[in-house]
């Protein structure tokens, strides 16, 4: 099978009202990038048709940038993915309605898997569930908690209805390194195969990408249920030119 293109979805992390990169997900690695407004404007200028936006602070549990989101939202065309901190209707309801195409679930998916299979029920694909892992293990509220086994979650949210996952290996996050591509092989074939012979849910990589060859790798594994690709820092320090990665995804 000739695989499909990859997208690819530049992150926009904020904290604080700034455009932010972490190191494995912990506050004090946070290197300042800029208004996260500009940062948004540019990637989508240079061809992204998705951001990734995570409001770090609403992940913490420390505050929230609702209204720097809804500023993206209305201010660039790529479509909107919205994260962090949303763990009721309303949470999710005032990111849809502030021009976001979609939003991803994380601490909620895995404390709440009843909720979230409603929300499958009410919005479909425009939810997606956030699984941060390290092996087995994952992770919620900001990182800072263990959270259980990431393939019965997987299993229990693709039966309720998921249809996609983004899954971050949280020991890459940040540091350049690469994505795990075991694990993202291992997750896709957990989930396996609809009645139809396609992937049950789409899976969406994010983690330690810093080389367009790593797009490359990611692409050839959209056959198996990789959709995408989240990139933050590497396009941030220059390691990838944006550009040139949504050429390699298409290719």
């Amino acid at each position: 099978m000739i695989p499909s293109e990859l997208n690819v979805l530049p992150a926009v992390d904020i904290m604080g009202g700034r455009a932010v990169q972490l190191v494995r997900g912990k506050k004090e690695t946070a290197r300042d990038f800029g208004d996260p407004i500009e940062a948004a404007l540019r990637w989508s200028d240079m061809g992204a048709k998705w951001l990734h936006i995570v409001d770090l602070d609403a992940a913490f549990g420390t505050g929230d940038n609702t209204g720097v989101i809804t500023q993206i939202a209305s201010s660039v065309p790529a479509h909107i993915e919205a994260s962090g901190g949303l763990r009721d209707d309303a949470a999710v309801d005032k990111m849809l309605s502030a021009g976001c195409a979609r939003v991803s679930v994380g601490t909620a998916a895995v404390e709440n898997p009843e909720w979230c299979a409603s929300l499958f029920g009410r919005l479909g694909a425009q939810v997606a569930v956030s699984l941060d892992a390290a092996g087995d293990a994952l992770a919620s509220r900001g990182w800072v908690q263990a959270s259980g086994s990431l393939y019965d979650t997987l299993g229990q949210l693709a039966d309720a209805g998921c249809q996609r996952f983004i899954v971050t290996d949280t020991t890459a996050d940040g540091t350049l390194t690469g994505p795990n591509l075991e694990l993202l092989g291992s997750v896709c074939a957990h989930l396996g195969l609809n009645d139809e012979g396609r992937p049950r849910a789409a899976v969406v990589a994010s983690g330690g990408v810093s080389t367009l060859e790593h797009i490359v790798q990611l692409r050839g594994l959209t056959s198996i249920g990789i959709d995408g690709v989240i990139i933050g820092t590497a396009i941030y320090t220059d390691e990838i030119d944006l550009a040139a990665a949504l050429v390699a995804a298409s290719r």
